[in-house]
């Protein structure tokens, strides 16, 4: 078997031939302009864009000893993620060190099993239901809200659940960055695609959401049944697996809560903490009563402050009285309805939801009766397990520096967009499809890609007699399915690295799933060309 190369030495290869492209491709740029943008809310904000007409070639600029350098932008560039990693990792530390996610999980799995006494369960497997329930509902996630750097601090959660169903960490990593990930490519309301594409083609913002949702089913249908065949598989020969050995970490981890005693004891701290933390909700659901939640076109206003407050004074005081262990998980399961409330209702992004998560780390530890400086060493040695997944972010960033810098990305955006006036309807389509999904390898950002190709697409769109609309369907099939195997995205670094999955290994694995989903994109494009739907 041939050994797998290391995930830095794949992407400084890659970083190398960005850098080669540099010297082979001449230089060019389109102007710049900005517009107006309007906003689901009604709002209008002011966005840079591609002037369609305006390419024109420059100076070329090669990149050489840039390579280097560029590894030093690509870490300011993605500092965010960087230190959100970092923060998650160290927050998630402290919170392990009390085993209350372990007590859990082990809990959660002995009450499901009892559910195999019911004949239904029993055909269909417990773990096959509690699979496809956390995948829909991260899809969901992905396709409400854009969900992508979020999953990060997902994966220590379900890996180890997974783990203790007899999977692998492939299936913990596929629960919930490959679900939230599905669901962003076939996302219905995701404000980060579809929003900024529509508005940018003079679409109202979120339109043609009824056959969205449609593809929406279909796409996360095929998702959760690839993921339960290769479960199916892993559970039956664990030795196939292809992180079997790599897992030995997490079957270690996972061992030893099972072999160890546990003991449930409820400390004073905890007990001052809960009316402490409790006092500051209802402060917020006092001071924050109605809470805007933005959800497709419009709109709602729901009083969630005050009930999440509520919830956890009752939830809190009664999960004390049994163990601390459940009251730390009641801390991470309000750390995710907060994160959710957050997201949709105050515009919170990676610097207020990594607040979150250290702030729930810390209380878990205070309430586990750590002093200040066990705090700080366990913080510490979170941040330093996860160092190789936040620094490889970081490298991965310096690809399209290399690509930006050297001044070849607007060259080949104009070289391939050219083409595709001189094509039919369906070929045109299929081009597009395919420079989009070829063009999120190199540039992962959705936001940056719409900005660069929508103004340039939908005059093309227009000249070819395709409906703008299915111009920016193509646009969000091509920007999310390669997000889940291109080396420039931070989140799937990210998550492969608290998984401790090789990129490599993981490349091998999900290439044919990606595949298989390009191609069922471009079905679900062909009949927009032809049918009316609403919309379109």
């Amino acid at each position: 078997m041939k050994k797998i190369p290391h995930t830095f030495t794949i992407v400084f290869f890659l970083i190398l031939f960005a850098a080669l492209l540099t010297w082979l491709i001449p230089g060019g740029e389109f102007v710049r302009e900005s517009i107006d943008v309007t906003n689901a809310d009604g709002s209008v904000t002011q966005r840079e864009v591609v002037k369609g007409d305006s390419f024109h070639f420059v100076d070329n600029s090669p990149q050489t000893w840039q390579v280097f350098s560029s590894l030093f932008s690509g870490f300011c560039d993605k500092a965010d993620i960087i230190i959100f990693i970092l923060m998650v990792g160290g927050a998630f530390w402290i919170l392990n060190n009390s085993h209350a996610i372990d007590i859990g999980v082990m809990a959660f799995l002995r009450r499901v099993q009892r559910l195999n006494r019911f004949k239904l369960f029993q055909r269909i497997g417990v773990e096959n239901v509690i699979i496809t329930l956390i995948m829909i509902m991260f899809s969901l996630f992905g396709a409400v809200f854009g969900m992508s750097e979020e999953t990060i601090a997902f994966v220590v959660v379900f890996v180890p659940l997974a783990i203790s169903m007899g999977y692998d960490s492939i299936v913990g990593v596929c629960m919930c960055y490959m679900a939230a990930h599905v669901g962003f490519a076939g996302a219905m309301l995701n404000p980060f695609t579809i929003g900024i594409a529509q508005g940018i083609a003079g679409l109202p913002i979120f339109s043609g959401i009824e056959y969205r949702f449609v593809c929406w089913v279909i796409l996360t249908i095929i998702g959760i049944a690839f993921v339960l065949m290769y479960a199916r598989r892993v559970k039956r020969h664990p030795e196939k697996s292809p992180v079997y050995k790599l897992d030995a970490y997490w079957r270690e981890r996972v061992e030893q809560q099972e072999t160890q005693q546990v003991k449930y004891y409820t400390p004073r701290v905890a007990w001052v903490l809960y009316v402490l933390l409790g006092a500051v909700l209802v402060w917020c659901g006092i001071r924050y009563p109605m809470t805007e939640i933005a959800v497709g076109h419009g709109t709602t206003s729901l009083c969630i402050m005050p009930v999440l407050a509520a919830l956890y004074v009752v939830s809190g005081f009664f999960l004390l009285r049994k163990s601390v262990h459940f009251f730390i998980l009641d801390l991470l399961i309000f750390t995710i309805f907060y994160l959710i409330v957050g997201v949709l209702g105050y515009d919170w992004y990676v610097m207020e939801i990594s607040a979150l998560f250290l702030a729930m780390g810390l209380l878990s530890g205070i309430a586990d009766k750590q002093s200040a400086d066990d705090l700080a060493k366990l913080f510490l040695a979170g941040c330093k397990d996860i160092l190789s997944a936040a620094l490889v972010v970081g490298l991965a960033s310096g690809i399209i520096f290399v690509l930006k810098d050297g001044k070849v990305i607007d060259t080949i955006l104009y070289g391939l967009t050219r083409s595709l006036a001189r094509a039919g309807e369906v070929t045109s389509m299929g081009a597009m499809y395919a420079f989009q999904t070829l063009l999120n390898i190199i540039m992962p950002s959705g936001s940056a890609k719409a900005a660069l190709t929508m103004p340039i697409m939908a005059q093309f769109a227009d000249l070819t007699n395709i409906s703008r609309q299915a111009v920016v369907l193509a646009f969000q099939f091509g920007d999310g399915f390669t997000n889940m195997l291109t080396p420039t995205s931070g989140v799937l670094i990210g998550c492969l690295g608290i998984a401790k999955i090789p990129y490599g290994v993981w490349l091998k694995w999900v290439w044919k799933f990606i595949l298989a989903m390009i191609i069922v994109g471009f079905l679900l494009i062909l009949p927009t060309l032809f049918i009316p739907f609403p919309g379109f």
